[in-house]
């Protein structure tokens, strides 16, 4: 019997005690199980590999509910198609213990989601990643609970990141709420640290690339991902703070002359997977040169935002132009 997860409040426990709540969205999924089990005081939670691995042990464990016992509920965790054989078991013995089966993404050829979309007796709800839309309003929502500020741009930058799965939103959430518990303002450069954005690998490397003006791998790296229009506040950021970077070792490299010496008193150090394009980098870049480039990321990052329904082009075209544009930068 096929549901869909906001008739979650259907479920009869009485009528319906083997349940299963398959896909992604494993936020949704956790709030809808909290929400089928709340009256239900123990719960004991197993992983498909234990279960497979022990099946003896386990079908033993929730056979052997004592007669003071309340219902209980037992929750399969990362359960695949393996489990089958388990759950026919389970039904043939007609336990009492309401069961729900979570599995991530099953296909419509999967037998575990077919013998409960055509069962009468149990319940399958499938549970897709939550729109932009829907976690746009959950994160609205959240501050206007919690009284904090925050700009429309960074909750859209925050939504962004979380791969349509409100599971990563509450994550984030919680880790800004407690930033700001101390009066601390939200803004871009706090939720670059507080949720780990600066570790995009795709905008670290097309800005490294960029600033070694290395033409075809910027264009490249541009060519492969799909930025959005908050990602470009983003690249703009990453821009600025890898741009400052630089122009601290470039004014060293002019007063030392040597390379290896520049990188390696750098502070913070330098990861050694980053120092031969930090090389490039700074031998692309005076210090003149790279303090322009500063003043010019601040513009277009202000520009960004007043206009950010065309951020795409503005970011692209200012990224290609800084890579292609050799005007006398080498030392």
């Amino acid at each position: 019997m096929i549901l869909k997860f906001f008739e979650i409040n259907k479920i009869n426990l009485n009528n319906h005690k083997i349940i299963l709540f398959y896909g992604k969205n494993e936020g949704l999924k956790k709030e809808s199980i909290n929400l089928v089990l709340k009256n239900l005081k123990e719960t004991s939670t197993y992983e498909e590999k234990e279960i497979l691995d022990n099946s003896k042990t386990f079908l033993e464990n929730i056979s052997s509910k004592s007669l003071f016992e309340k219902e209980r509920s037992i929750i399969i965790k990362r359960a695949t198609d393996k489990i089958m054989n388990i759950l026919e078991e389970i039904i043939s013995k007609n336990y009492d213990d309401v069961i729900i089966i979570n599995a991530s993404n099953l296909e419509k050829k999967s037998k575990l989601r077919s013998f409960f979309e055509k069962s009468k007796k149990h319940i399958c709800v499938a549970f897709y990643p939550d729109n932009q839309q829907t976690l746009l309003k959950l994160g609205v929502n959240f501050f206007q609970k919690k009284n904090i500020s925050i700009s429309q741009s960074n909750i859209n930058l925050i939504v962004n990141k979380c791969n349509g799965d409100r599971e990563n939103l509450n994550n984030e959430l919680k880790k800004i709420e407690q930033f700001s518990q101390n009066g601390k303002k939200i803004t871009i450069d706090s939720l670059v640290k507080l949720i780990n954005l600066s570790e995009n690998h795709s905008i670290s490397e097309l800005v490294d690339n960029c600033l070694a003006k290395n033409a075809k791998k910027t264009i490249g790296i541009l060519n492969e991902n799909n930025f959005s229009n908050e990602d470009c506040i983003l690249i703009a950021r990453t821009f600025l703070n890898k741009a400052k970077k630089i122009l601290k070792l470039s004014s060293e490299f002019e007063k030392n002359k040597d390379i290896d010496l520049t990188i390696a008193s750098a502070k913070p150090p330098i990861f050694w997977k980053e120092k031969e394009i930090t090389k490039e980098q700074v031998f692309k870049w005076k210090p003149n040169k790279i303090k322009e480039l500063i003043y010019k990321i601040t513009e277009i990052e202000l520009y960004i935002k007043k206009n950010i329904t065309n951020s795409i082009n503005l970011i692209t075209n200012f990224l290609i132009e800084q890579c292609t544009n050799e005007t006398n930068n080498k030392i």
